[in-house]
């Protein structure tokens, strides 16, 4: 059995990672998440749109990392305060579009099981493409994806929430 203790331990503030920089064992990691990045930032979804339902993804999967990660994001964009602390309430706060409410819906259908059918039905598909054209959706889509791929990652390995990708394990 290995331990994984000062070797990973963030020096600032006593906060520790489960496990080393998985980029050291996988090098090529980095460059796919780069690109997905790059691609979902430079898409036809405003980016606002895009960090609030990554942060809705955030707060259901249960990942400290990602919500800090999202909602330092919106901040630095200039974000308001009571749109980012109502994302989790989002359903009966005022603060949302129509189309930004919709995004949020998609996130939580893609991550909530629903034991009474389909998580996206036919009905929130259709709201969302009077909202989006099919580019748009991939859009949202391949963020929620992106987030998904390093879900595993966030819950597992536990990178220290408030830091940079690279610099958010230590050892």
């Amino acid at each position: 059995m290995t331990t994984h203790t000062g070797d990973t331990a963030s020096r600032q503030d006593g906060i520790r990672s489960r496990l080393p920089d998985l980029t050291r064992l996988y090098p090529d990691l980095a460059a796919l998440s780069g690109a997905v990045r790059k691609a979902v930032r430079n898409g036809p979804v405003p980016q606002t749109t895009i960090t609030l339902m990554l942060l809705r993804a955030a707060q259901i999967v249960g990942s400290t990392y990602h919500c800090v990660a999202m909602t330092d994001g919106l901040r630095r964009a200039g974000e308001e305060e009571r749109r980012i602390t109502a994302v989790a309430t989002w359903q009966d706060a005022p603060y949302f579009t129509d189309a930004e409410r919709v995004a949020l819906e998609l996130a939580e259908a893609v991550l909530t099981p629903n034991p009474f059918g389909e998580r996206v039905s036919d009905e929130l598909f259709a709201r969302a493409a009077r909202h989006y054209d099919d580019e748009a959706i991939w859009h949202l889509t391949m963020a929620l994806g992106h987030l998904g791929l390093f879900t595993p990652v966030a819950l597992i390995g536990k990178p220290i929430p408030g830091r940079p990708p690279g610099k958010n394990y230590i050892g």
